[in-house]
C-alpha cells in the first residue's frame, strides 16, 4: 500500500511540474518578434538611389523634387505580376505576417501583391506602376489615407528575378 501511495505521489508531482514549463511556441513567437525588430533597426543596404527632377517654375531658382527609390531583385509570389515601380507598405521575414497584411489591404479594396527579395524578406506591395511619379503619388495617398500606420511606405524599383518561389 505504501508503494502505491509513493508511486501516485511521484506521478502527481511529475504531472504537476511538467505542466508549469513554458511552451515552445511562446518562445518562438518572442524570438521572431525580436528578430524582426533587429532587422528593422539595421540600416538598409546601400542600393538606395535618389532620382532628382527639377520642377519648372517661373522663379529664378528651380527647386529639386526628390523621389527616393530602392532597387531590388524580387520574385512575385502567388504568380502575380509587378510593374517597374511599386509601393511597399510592409517588409516581413515571416511570410505569415506578410500574408495577414496583404489580406487586410485586399479587404480595404487594394490589389496587394507579395514579393520576396534575395535576402528572403517578403515585401507587401500595395500598387505597381510604370513611372516613379505615379508610384510617388500613390505612396503619398496611402500615407495620407492610413496615417500614421504606413508613414514609412516606400517605392521599390523592381528588377525581377528569373525564378518564381
Amino acid at each position: 500500500m505504501k508503494k502505491i501511495a509513493i508511486a501516485c505521489t511521484a506521478l502527481v508531482l511529475v504531472i504537476g511540474l511538467g505542466s508549469c514549463k513554458p511552451k515552445k511556441s511562446a518562445y518562438r513567437m518572442a524570438y521572431e518578434q525580436a528578430k524582426q525588430r533587429e532587422i528593422a533597426s539595421q540600416p538598409e543596404p546601400s542600393n538606395t538611389i535618389e532620382y532628382e527632377e527639377p520642377e519648372t517654375k517661373p522663379a529664378e531658382v528651380a527647386p529639386v523634387n526628390k523621389i527616393v527609390v530602392r532597387k531590388e531583385k524580387v520574385s512575385a509570389l502567388d504568380g502575380d505580376s509587378l510593374k517597374l515601380f511599386s509601393v511597399v507598405i510592409g517588409s516581413f521575414q515571416n511570410p505569415t505576417n506578410a500574408r495577414a497584411l496583404k489580406e487586410r489591404m485586399v479587404a480595404q479594396g487594394y490589389k496587394a501583391v507579395l514579393a520576396m527579395n534575395e535576402l528572403g524578406m517578403v515585401r507587401v506591395i500595395i500598387a505597381s506602376f510604370e513611372t516613379k511619379e505615379e508610384a510617388a503619388a500613390s505612396r503619398d495617398a496611402v500615407k495620407d489615407r492610413f496615417a500614421p500606420n504606413f508613414k514609412d511606405a516606400w517605392i521599390l524599383e523592381t528588377m525581377l528575378q528569373d525564378t518564381t518561389i
